[in-house]
């Protein structure tokens, strides 16, 4: 006597399961080109390495004498995995099944694979297509009732969605038409990825906004160039397997909680390495702009910089680095877009990434080119100042090392938040460096208004008070009060900030961040 009836049986369900929808749904879901949710997961964990939890969950039919005769499985694949060699939670979407709808969902696959991750306390990688696990009109004749939104059920998933930012690394991949829910489990995440052609993210689709009176088709509403640009997702790529490559990269500089401190790996960079073109990058002339992202791969570890929203507040460039092997959030200026001045924008995407490096201990080094808030209509219609204060608080809130790099420009109040206040930092002035309440251009015209109005040359009379407040804004100065302690050849940047990186290394806790990550 055995049990290989049951065990027969159990391979049969088995079977049915990794039959998704059925042949004609797959060959859909390849026509429109997009993977099914098993090649998905095939392709983003190692290989062999996904153990699935709940795979033969879904509805059954039966025949006369009680045999299984087919399973329909329940549109949501989750288990464990490795990534990167290290132990993740995934949870994916299987649109080829009602389109990921709640009326083929089974609630608590999804809830499950939110609680494995905060209990185990594991990345998790969600893998979005469709609504989500979210309900749809035809959900009401389906289920023969209303859905109230949240319930028992989805106040759990709610919970766990958002507790999950403030406990472990979350990411998330919106592989093809993403709406409701499942635009809200997308946005929930600390890095977010969608394909270009394929994707597009909503929190309701065309025909529903069409009844608003907006024509509009999905990349119209809510393709890749809207949402990255709004921020709504971090980034977007040409294909599936690029989005699994981010996916696996963003996890490389994390721990897998809280309660970790970000991995260190084996540095073949030179800490002493200096380069040459930092001390010709900056222009002389400081109305001419110039890129920061070449200094930014200069002085970093070769091959390191991960950038994230490229596309959203671009005056304010953010990613992951290392430092002679250690993981760091670098901030940083883009003189190219308004000057490097803070947008609304601008704040909002600040706010976001240090509450980033504060949750999983991650130094952060700052390269500054402010020349404050910006100014003008636009920016006081977009609230700029408020959401510039949030900044601020959120830069004073931290309490990881910080390091700040002082480029060129440091100026008005979004210049003072060059570095936490109340609290040690470190803080250098490249030679290109300066500062003040207002830059001179424009700050003349307004605090010498009158004397110049009554000079018989008016434009002599600027000219020559701006020529000697320039001999008075010297950064050097302002060195001698000790008000910046040190001014520096840039050629020694890296190796500064690589003495910082291994200084905050002792310094980070594995204990849970004072804040919770804000979506």
């Amino acid at each position: 006597m055995t049990w290989q009836p049951e065990l027969d049986e159990l391979r049969a369900r088995e079977a049915h399961a990794r039959k998704l929808g059925g042949e004609d749904k797959i060959a859909r879901q390849h026509a429109g080109g997009r993977l099914t949710v098993r090649e998905r997961i095939e392709g983003l964990a190692d290989a062999g390495s996904f153990r699935e939890v709940g795979a033969i969950a879904g509805k059954a039919e039966y025949g006369p004498d009680g045999k299984l005769l087919a399973l329909t499985p329940s549109n949501c694949v989750m288990g464990r995995a490795q990534v990167g060699g290290r132990p993740v939670v995934v949870v994916g979407d299987d649109f080829t099944v009602r389109g990921g709808s709640a009326d083929a969902t089974i609630r608590e696959k999804p809830i499950m694979a939110e609680r494995m991750a905060h209990e185990f306390r594991l990345p998790i990688i969600r893998i979005i297509e469709g609504s989500g696990g979210g309900g749809s009109v035809k959900t009401i004749e389906t289920t023969g009732r209303a859905n109230l939104p949240g319930g028992v059920g989805g106040t759990v998933l709610y919970h766990y969605t958002g507790a999950n930012l403030s406990m472990v690394p979350v990411v998330g991949l919106g592989l093809g038409s993403v709406a409701g829910l499942g635009a809200a489990r997308l946005a929930a995440s600390h890095y977010s990825v969608m394909t270009r052609t394929t994707s597009a993210m909503f929190v309701a689709g065309p025909p529903v906004v069409k009844r608003l009176g907006e024509d509009l088709t999905k990349q119209e509403l809510g393709g890749w160039e809207i949402q990255t640009k709004a921020g709504g997702v971090d980034h977007a790529v040409d294909s599936e397997e690029e989005a699994f490559a981010c996916a696996r990269q963003f996890l490389s500089y994390l721990p897998s909680s809280v309660y970790d401190t970000p991995p260190v790996t084996a540095c073949m960079d030179d800490p002493l390495r200096r380069e040459e073109k930092l001390f010709t990058h900056i222009p002389r002339d400081r109305r001419r702009v110039y890129q920061m992202r070449p200094i930014i791969n200069m002085v970093v570890d070769q091959g390191s910089f991960f950038e994230m929203g490229r596309m959203f507040g671009r005056s304010i460039i953010t990613g992951f680095a290392r430092l002679n092997g250690k993981p760091v959030a670098l901030m940083a200026s883009d003189p190219f877009f308004y000057g490097g001045s803070w947008t609304a924008d601008a704040c909002a995407k600040i706010i976001r990434f240090v509450d980033l490096a504060e949750t999983f201990h991650l130094p952060i080094v700052y390269l500054q080119d402010c020349p404050g808030f910006m100014v003008g209509l636009a920016a006081e219609k977009a609230a700029t100042i408020r959401l510039g204060v949030r900044a601020m608080a959120a830069v004073n809130q931290t309490t990881v090392p910080w390091c700040t790099m002082i480029i060129r420009n440091a100026f008005g109040v979004a210049g003072v938040v060059h570095q936490p206040a109340g609290r040690f930092s470190l803080r250098y002035a490249w030679l290109s460096a300066r500062w003040g309440s207002l830059p001179l251009e424009g700050g003349i015209e307004a605090a010498y208004s009158a004397e110049i109005a009554a000079a018989a040359d008016p434009a002599a009379k600027l000219a020559e008070i701006e020529e000697r407040l320039n001999l008075l804004r010297s950064p050097f100065r302002t060195a001698e009060v000790f008000w910046v302690e040190e001014i520096i050849d840039p050629r020694d940047t890296r190796r500064l900030l690589c003495e910082f990186a291994d200084l905050a290394q002792p310094l980070l806790k594995p204990v849970p961040a004072a804040l919770s990550m804000r979506p």
